[in-house]
């Protein structure tokens, strides 16, 4: 996949999740796969040649791995942002506010910034690379809001008449 097909399916993806966050959704975990999207990514992202720049292969890995550690935080640091509560009947809901979106948009500054080391150390960094922390991003988000959510559903109670 070239250059400028990766940053439309990376931007697709991200701005699918982004602009659904700000919308009510019912959070289930059965039948619900919120881990799809970053599987799709992460397999792209991995059957790219050019991962690892050939020239430059420590700074190359060691530029990915902190790319991937600035996704895992972001998502996590989203999923802690969006509002989690249950309705009368015990469902569970979510919904992302701007704090949500202003971590978010901070880790694309903190990816920006890793961007830019790396065009001045001379490190060749593809789509992949990104591609790769914006799965990490998701995944993380995706399974901390399901934890979250699960961990609030098995705490409420619904009152029995008697």
């Amino acid at each position: 996949m070239n250059d400028l097909l990766n940053i439309v399916v990376i931007t697709a993806a991200v701005a699918w999740v982004f602009i659904r966050q700000f919308s009510p959704r019912r959070v289930t975990s059965e039948g619900k796969k919120w881990w799809l999207i970053p599987f799709v990514l992460t397999v792209l992202a991995l059957r790219q040649p050019g991962l690892l720049d050939p020239g430059h292969h420590a700074a190359s890995a060691v530029l990915l791995g902190a790319e991937i550690l600035i996704g895992l935080a972001c998502g996590v640091g989203w999923a802690w942002t969006i509002r989690i509560w249950t309705d009368a009947e015990g469902a569970v809901w979510s919904k992302g506010g701007w704090a949500a979106a202003g971590v978010w948009l901070g880790g694309m500054m903190l990816r920006l910034g890793l961007m830019g080391i790396a065009a001045a150390m001379g490190v060749h960094q593809g789509g992949a690379a990104t591609m790769l922390s914006v799965a990490a991003m998701l995944l993380t988000r995706g399974g901390v809001t399901t934890w979250r959510a699960q961990a609030l559903h098995q705490t409420y109670r619904v009152p029995v008449a008697g």
